[in-house]
């Protein structure tokens, strides 16, 4: 085990938070990912306690793993780090940049392990099981799968260009990735690791969400201020749905609702996140966050939302019911990736 000093430890209460809404969180912990210092950040939902840990990468993206057991991060290496290998090409699976990082969810300075991740790690998910973490790699179009118990790089899958955003679906069959210079998604089946489609979505896909039943896949259109709606079965865009500007996050609070962050531009940052109707396919509220809204993650129970605010330097936690923001946490800088643990 790998147990990094916690150069910048910080442990701070939310901006603001009342006490019943604070009894009425659940007992859990969002993780944010902050790349303005390389940095992960946890709230104590129940208490509002936030506390920041230098990391030896500069994460993008924040995953707990099934069991909760794990946190995974993915970003480049720190110049200097141990972590900083070879960076290019595909020759990563036996002693390329370590740029994955699986830690202690209950204390993240404590690395169990630092693995290959590819030259450009963005995202990451990882099998039903725990087992095998999928993380795309934008600069040479791939999706590196690594087995964790193995420690090594299994596979390397060929993707549409620039591939960012994914989301395993809901029977873990396949994953679905955003190609944002592609302008499409690519699934991925699962079991074979090879793309068995690729479908054009529209301009700057960034990420992508299941609804809870698996039958839609929703995508985020960047320079297109919309959404682009899949039909799973039959992979083909059935609609699109118009949001606030320049969407990039997307998360399902249930089969009823998705919620989109609207990340604005770095001139104009835009502050909203936008709820579709799922049902209507339109949106029914626009719900004011903090600038630089940006990756969106639900409770479990689809009760409450959680948005990083990259420009703010916040999370936003949303009361889905009542579709407004009842607490705003101060984090790192640049929080970008964001994930949900529940403590049992």
């Amino acid at each position: 085990m790998l147990k990094l000093r916690p150069t910048l430890v910080a442990v701070s209460l939310a901006l603001s938070i009342g006490t019943g809404h604070a009894a009425s969180m659940p007992n859990a912990v969002v993780y944010s990912a902050n790349e303005g210092d390389g940095s992960i950040s946890a709230i104590e939902l129940r208490t509002g306690a936030v506390s920041t840990t230098a990391i030896s990468i500069v994460p993008h993206n924040v995953q707990i793993s099934p069991d909760g057991q794990i946190l995974l991060a993915v970003g480049s290496p720190k110049s200097g780090s141990k972590e900083q290998g070879g960076h290019g090409g595909h020759g990563q699976a036996e002693g390329g940049a370590k740029g994955l990082l699986l830690m202690d969810p209950e204390q993240p300075e404590n690395v169990l392990e630092a693995l290959p991740s590819g030259s450009h790690p963005a995202h990451v998910v990882t099998s039903q099981d725990g087992r095998y973490a999928y993380i795309t790699n934008a600069d040479n179009d791939i999706l590196t799968v690594v087995d964790t118990q193995r420690k090594t790089v299994v596979a390397e899958v060929e993707t549409g260009s620039y591939p960012h955003g994914l989301r395993l679906s809901p029977d873990g069959d396949e994953l679905y990735i955003a190609n944002v210079t592609d302008n499409s998604v690519s699934v991925i089946d699962t079991e074979n690791l090879k793309e068995a489609a690729r479908i054009h979505v529209g301009q700057a896909p960034v990420q992508v969400a299941y609804t809870p039943d698996g039958k839609y896949v929703y995508v985020s259109l960047r320079d297109e201020n919309k959404v682009a709606i899949i039909d799973a079965e039959t992979r083909k865009v059935v609609d699109r749905v118009s949001v606030g500007r320049n969407p990039i996050q997307l998360y399902a609070a249930s089969d009823a609702k998705m919620y989109v962050a609207n990340q604005g531009d770095a001139a104009d940052p835009d502050d909203t996140v936008s709820v579709i109707d799922t049902n209507k396919r339109t949106v029914i509220s626009t719900i004011v966050t903090g600038k630089g809204a940006h990756g969106l993650v639900a409770s479990d129970d689809g009760e409450f939302m959680f948005v990083t605010n990259n420009v703010d330097n916040t999370v936003s936690a949303i009361d889905v019911g009542e579709e407004k923001v009842i607490a705003t946490f101060s984090v790192g800088p640049n929080p970008n990736g964001i994930t949900y643990r529940n403590v049992r």
